[in-house]
């Protein structure tokens, strides 16, 4: 079948949606009849592997539409109605509520046969007017999907129509194909090999809670010598961050790693793994940890209760008392024991098959189905 997935921008900002997207689109039969969009952003030089990528170039200001950008915007839609025609595809993937306001009004005047996804990444702000928005398609052409139970929630209680719940998986076979061992992980990220790594990856924005572990840090420094922390990520928060390592004495303690494109390698390099989010829509690196069997201490959002149950250790993201207490647990427990446990309760195996069967079901069509495995 022929599909177009249409995400916001392209760039590292982004690279957890677009990791998303591939997943669901690695499901399609024929990568030829998959167009990737990419709104606004420049060409990455990364192969996704998934079909072909056109580059829009637009502005947020012409996405958005708003006063004297409301012309910049109609434009633009005329130009995507006239290349989604040209496609003919069976269905869109939208990434999310900003560009399904760009895309629906501009599908509504096309034929009908064609099918909408929206999947939702993350507790995005709603508008009065959306649910009107989408009652401009169909019920049976419009598929409103959130990448967790909890995040499904949250926003059907806001739109007033059901959303989905297809929590979002990984092949976990292929997955832990591509790690990359213990020391050759931890010399690509220039760390000791005899130190405790404490990990943590994501962009470096206010919302992952980064600079809150630098204070965890400085107090597990007082009897523990050989921890180490790697932040493997980047963003606006880096200037902060530095600052604030220097003001605590933790220069030869923490490793600011940047964005790596083989960040999903280099999980074994870690001895536990953190997620101090203040939001998250899934939070994927909790899945990819779990699946490198490197134990997880996170934030005690309901995404990822979701998914770890039980055997997860939880903490209030700005509770540095207790995140010095669950990551001294961890340190003195059985780790392997810890990461087994929450392995066996993510079910990698059967969350990808529920993955795979969910969006089988969701971009089916009579002239090409999707493949589920």
């Amino acid at each position: 079948m022929s599909i177009i997935s249409i995400v916001w921008s392209s760039g590292k900002a982004h690279a957890s949606i677009h990791k998303v997207h591939e997943q669901i689109l690695s499901l399609v039969a024929d990568r030829d009849e998959i167009h990737n969009w990419m709104l606004m952003g420049r060409e990455t030089g990364r192969d996704t592997g998934c079909g072909h990528t056109w580059y829009w170039r637009s502005s947020a200001k012409a996405l958005k539409g708003r006063g004297v950008w409301r012309l910049p915007q109609w434009c633009l839609q005329r130009r995507l109605a006239r290349e989604i025609e040209r496609v003919k595809p069976k269905a869109l993937l939208l990434d999310g509520i900003g560009v399904a306001r760009l895309i629906i009004p501009v599908v509504a005047r096309l034929k009908p046969e064609i099918q909408v996804v929206v999947v939702f990444h993350g507790q995005s702000r709603i508008r009065r007017s959306d649910p009107r928005l989408f009652s401009a398609i169909a019920v049976h052409r419009l598929k409103l999907v959130a990448v967790s139970v909890a995040l499904a929630g949250y926003l059907g209680a806001r739109l007033g129509r059901t959303v989905a719940a297809t929590r979002t998986a990984m092949n976990p076979h292929a997955f832990k194909r591509a790690l990359l061992p213990r020391d050759e992980a931890r010399l690509r990220l220039g760390v000791d090999g005899a130190c405790t790594v404490l990990g943590g990856v994501g962009r470096l924005v206010e919302e992952k809670g980064f600079l809150t572990m630098l204070d965890v840090l400085s107090e597990l420094s007082s009897t523990r010598t050989d921890i180490h922390l790697v932040l493997v990520g980047d963003g606006e928060q880096r200037p902060e961050l530095e600052s604030r390592i220097q003001c605590l004495g933790l220069e030869r303690m923490v490793t600011l790693a940047g964005h790596r494109q083989e960040a999903a390698q280099l999980y074994q390099a870690f001895d536990v793994m953190l997620i101090p989010s203040r939001s998250e829509g899934l939070g994927l690196v909790l899945q990819e940890a779990v699946l490198a069997h490197v134990p997880v201490v996170a934030s005690d959002l309901p995404v990822f209760v979701e998914q770890l149950g039980l055997s997860g250790i939880y903490v209030s993201p700005k509770d540095v008392p207790g995140w010095v207490a669950a990551i001294e647990q961890v340190l003195d427990s059985d780790r392997r024991l810890l990461a087994d446990g929450q392995d066996r309760w993510l079910a990698a195996e059967d969350a990808w098959e529920q993955f795979c069967n969910g969006y089988a079901e969701l971009l089916s069509s009579d002239s090409g189905p999707a493949r589920a495995s």
